[in-house]
């Protein structure tokens, strides 16, 4: 199979039934042997009942339903199981990615040999409560991934290998950040596509203020995770070692200092337990040997991870 088109959807009923035309005409005019993806993430709109109606007339759907609502990135982890096409293609359904783009994005894929190529809305349609938060997060995201040629990570047209999205897991809030995943692991060659963005035309928006926070949370665990995720005793033992180290040295410095004291004869000023020194070395000392267990517990924990995608499907197509 040519192409698979991933459509993770909440309540997006009335803009369905254009998508899956508009999709198929594409399709068609190229010659692509595909599928279409609809990951029902829980909608209340009768989004599932539309889905069943549009199997009868385009055999290339397959349907996949939510028995509640989980958010976009537990969607897109199911459409990327799912999937079985050489290149993968995810966009939103709310009819502002555009399907025409498909052909060029796939060509890329296949002859220029990309990994992933995301999508740049250089003109959005968006307003400035959304835009603004929106370049900051690509700026901070930019300037920690390494990524200097995306613009728009968040972009929800995007095209991968399948290798890529077979390799990769995405959860919480983390759709957003697919290329730095993708990069974690070990898929470099990653490219960009000015793409339309279009008004949208049915419904409103899905996302409110909470997924900056979130978004934020969850770029500091992804490069945290992707770093440390086989090793995370690299990380809290050499916490731990240092502030045990400094700890020790403080300690050391006390006691040689008070031993000098008394073989001098020497009037001490005041007693060890009554100097700040002597507070901060216990700490020191305490936080050390704790971030150390940290460590050495994060290890046994990472060696037996439990399935961290686990999601209640209520029906299938």
């Amino acid at each position: 199979m040519d192409i698979s088109v991933v459509v993770p959807l909440y309540n997006e009923a009335e803009s369905l039934p254009e998508l899956l035309n508009w999709i198929n005409r594409v399709m068609n005019k190229h010659g692509f042997s595909h599928e279409v993806i609809l990951v029902d993430d829980g909608s209340n709109d009768g989004s599932w009942e539309v889905i069943e109606k549009l199997k009868e007339e385009f055999p290339a759907i397959v349907g996949i339903k939510f028995r509640r609502n989980y958010g976009k990135s537990a969607a897109l982890n199911v459409g990327f199981e799912a999937c079985q096409g050489n290149v993968v293609i995810t966009m939103d359904a709310d009819l502002q990615d555009s399907p025409d783009e498909i052909p060029e994005l796939y060509r890329r894929i296949i002859e220029e040999k990309f990994d992933l190529i995301s999508g740049w809305k250089q003109k959005r349609h968006d307003p400035l409560s959304k835009t603004i938060p929106t370049k900051l997060f690509n700026l901070v995201t930019r300037r920690m991934s390494g990524i200097h040629n995306l613009h728009d990570f968040n972009c929800g047209l995007k095209a991968y290998r399948r290798e890529v999205v077979k390799s990769i897991e995405v959860y919480g809030e983390m759709h957003r950040y697919i290329p730095v995943i993708a990069k974690w692991a070990g898929f470099k060659k990653i490219g960009e596509q000015v793409v339309e963005h279009r008004a949208r035309k049915y419904g409103y928006t899905k996302f409110g203020f909470s997924r900056f926070i979130n978004g934020f949370l969850d770029l500091l665990s992804i490069f945290f995770v992707g770093k440390f995720a086989k090793r995370p005793m690299h990380f809290f033992g050499t916490m731990g070692a240092l502030s045990f180290l400094a700890g020790t040295i403080i300690a050391l410095w006390i006691i040689i200092e008070k031993l000098y004291h008394i073989t001098m004869h020497i009037k001490y000023s005041r007693e060890i337990v009554d100097q700040p020194l002597f507070y901060i070395a216990m700490v020191a000392i305490i936080v050390g040997f704790q971030l150390f267990l940290t460590g050495f517990i994060a290890e046994l924990v990472s060696r037996n991870s439990p399935e961290r995608n686990s999601y209640q499907i209520e029906k299938t197509l």
